[in-house]
Formats: C-alpha cells, structure tokens, sequence
C-alpha cells in the first residue's frame, strides 16, 4: 500500500497492510537517533506515512531587546526564552503580553497577526511534492485554548477566565481562535484537493481525568472546536486533534462533533487503557500514539518495548483504526535501542 492508501484504509476502521506510522520527537532526541543512522533520512528509514505543510510567515515577527533573555518573539507577540532541564532545552514563555490586559479596548487595540502576514502561493506546489505521503495541514497549536492562550497570559488566568466567563480573557481566546480558523481555511481554499488531514490540538486531559467537566467542555470548547472540525469536513479532509492526557470522558462528544482521528494518546492517565478506550470508541474513532513515553521508552525494557509495540500494532490495530506513534515527542534521554525496537515492529523489518 502507498502512504495513503494505508492511512485511509486505517482511518476507515478496515485492516491496513500495516497501521500508519508517525514520527514525534524533540530536537534533541532526533539528532541522537540521525546520528547513530549517518547518511539516512530517519522519516524514510521509519516509514513514516505522514508530511506537513504550511503557508509562509512573511511579516517579520518582534525583534528581542539587546540583553534580553528573550530568544524570540512569535507572531502574538509573546516572548520565549530558553529553560534548561534535566536532560534538554525548551524554550518557554517568558513575556506574556495577554497576561498585561485588563480592559477591552486593550485587546481589541492590539496587533494580532492576520491572515494576510501569510504566503499561500507555493501551498499548492509543496502538497504535490509529498508525493504519495499523507499531506497534513495545520498543528496541534491549532487552535490550543489552554496552552495556547496560557504561553500569553498564564494558565491559571485563562482556566480562570473561563470559569467567571471573563470578557477580556474569553475576547482574547477568540481573537486567537478566528485568527486561526481563518488561517487554515485559507490553506484549504488554496490547496484543499491535495490536503489530507487538518491537524489541530487542544489539551483537555490531565493524569486524573478532563481538564473541565463535560458540561463545560460542552458550553465553552465543543462550539470552538466543532467549527474547525466542520471547517475541514467542507474540504474533504479527515481532521485530527491532539489532545494529551485523559479525555475518556469526552470522547463521546467528540465523536459526536465529528472528530475522526484522537492523536498521541497517552496510554498512562485514569480512564486511558488501550483495550477499553478501544472496545467503547474505537468503531468511530481513529487513534493516534499509545506508546508510552511516560514510563515503557524511557525506562522499560527493549522486550518491554517490542511487547507494548506488539499490542498496539496487533490488538489495538486489528481491523484498523490505529496509526502508529509514540503517545508525545520523545524526550533527549530515551534509549536508542527502544525506540528502533518499537519502529522494528511497525515497519516489520531491522533498522540496523
């Protein structure tokens, strides 16, 4: 089967060749994993199904203040700066410019990023150059409520905001929001024959259970979210949305918006088990992840790793419904051989 073939087959709950195979990770870790395979293209050499484009940013973003810890500015205006950890960099959020705002006439005076700041014109031409591949559109910041919104003006304002239906935080959020909703359907405008999947992301889980209870996810995030679900049914796509933590208990209205794919699902939090997640949702969702990068790659064994690859790719994967994929990016001080030992597995062949 070609890339396609394969995850349209997955997709439609009908058995694949293999299940698709996605490939997430930090810098740091894929330049580990390249440099033990010198030479090789790692997406290649993993059969990896899936390809991302996008438009081009052509409006110059803010310039950091010399001396400032600032790195970078992003297109809202917020400021990262790098945190080192134990084993790697992020960069964070540093100046949250949202987190200033206390009045309406300051967020509707600032200067949020349009559509226009943006390149469409070579959105066609870089689609036909993925060949076979799965073409996906967007990314799981799309369009991010929580964490998005959170990097400008800090979490506990913005799930605060939500709470007390606050007109200045809940104004900021669909600011944010239409920005991005205009964002992809001008992509899919341009090039939505040649798209296959719109990606979109928005964290609702923790390790214990939904960020907000059902009746809140259903006031305040369902609207949000199901437009960009319709968004990319108008253009024929199969949309996907990234969401970690446990989110057993919406998945019923996610299915019910229309979500076709729930991708790099962590296999770890309340609710979660890969059996039962699969037995209650699994004839209308498609899943995406379920290895586990909290404790299986990070710490198993490589026979743990080959058996938990096993699961997924003969129970979890039965009849399809299932793309391959660690459950997040894989962190710096993974082991190599774990992570060739569960890509071993999907593709079926050695790395080595």
């Amino acid at each position: 089967m070609t890339p396609k073939e394969r995850f349209y087959t997955a997709a439609s709950h009908r058995q694949p060749d293999r299940p698709p195979i996605q490939y997430y990770t930090t810098p740091e870790f894929h330049e580990k994993f390249q440099a033990r395979f010198p030479g090789r293209n790692v997406y290649e050499m993993l059969e990896v199904d899936f390809r991302g484009v996008g438009p081009r940013r052509v409006k110059p973003t803010r310039q950091p203040e010399p001396g400032s810890p600032v790195q970078y500015y992003d297109e809202f205006g917020i400021g990262y700066a790098p945190q080192q950890y134990a084993s790697g960099s992020y960069l964070e959020a540093y100046d949250l410019p949202f987190a200033r705002m206390t009045a309406m006439d300051e967020v509707e005076n600032y200067p949020w990023p349009s559509v226009e700041d943006y390149d469409f014109s070579r959105l066609r031409d870089d689609c036909k150059a993925q060949g076979d591949y799965v073409v996906c559109f967007g990314g799981a910041g799309i369009p991010d409520i929580i964490n998005g919104v959170s990097r400008g003006r800090g979490m506990e304002q913005v799930l605060c905001d939500i709470a007390e239906e606050n007109e200045v935080g809940i104004a900021v959020i669909d600011h944010r929001v239409d920005f991005y909703y205009g964002l992809l359907r001008r992509g899919l405008e341009e090039a939505s024959d040649l798209i296959d999947v719109v990606c979109l992301g928005e964290d609702l889980g923790n390790q214990n259970g939904p960020m907000m209870s059902p009746p809140m996810f259903r006031d305040f995030f369902r609207p949000r979210l199901k437009k960009f679900f319709d968004l990319g049914h108008e253009f024929g796509c199969k949309v996907m949305m990234h969401s970690c933590g446990s989110t057993r208990k919406l998945q019923p209205d996610l299915i019910a918006m229309g979500l076709d794919i729930l991708d790099a699902m962590q296999p770890e939090p309340a609710g979660m088990s890969p059996e039962e997640i699969k037995r209650e949702s699994g004839d209308w969702l498609t899943f995406c992840g379920l290895i586990s990068t909290q404790k299986t790659l990070p710490f198993g064994t490589v026979e743990e790793c080959l058996a938990e690859a096993r699961h997924r790719v003969e129970v979890i994967g039965k009849d399809g419904g299932y793309i391959f994929a660690p459950a997040h990016c894989i962190q710096p001080d993974t082991p190599l051989e774990n992570v060739i030992a569960i890509y071993e597995v999907a593709t079926g062949k050695k790395l080595e």
